[in-house]
């Protein structure tokens, strides 16, 4: 999706529980398809964010410490120039720490 009336968002969410949240809001709130939407670490390590959450928080036998706790997770959608102000709210509502548009 790439032409004048589209542009990219860009959201960083510090647990993969938050992105995930993100990413069926875009879908299932916004209509974006999923081809659309893309996930990627913010560092060159695999990661689930940067702090636990979820299953990544606890475990039957206590805290867990064994999550690959790297860096935030960047989320990003191309979608309509029109959908940016409602976008960037559901990505906040989700729990984004930061939010941008190109």
């Amino acid at each position: 999706m790439a032409d004048d009336s589209t542009t990219t968002i860009k959201a960083l969410f510090q647990t993969r529980e938050a992105a995930d949240l993100a990413i069926e809001h875009l879908v299932q709130q916004h209509g974006i398809r999923r081809p659309d939407i893309f996930v990627q670490s913010t560092t060159a390590e695999n990661t689930v964010g940067s702090k636990p959450s979820g299953g990544d928080a606890s475990h039957e036998d206590g805290a867990r410490d064994d999550g690959a706790l790297a860096g935030e997770i960047e989320v990003s959608a191309d979608i309509a120039k029109d959908q940016i102000a409602v976008v960037q709210r559901s990505f906040g509502e989700a729990g984004a720490v930061r939010v941008t548009s190109k």
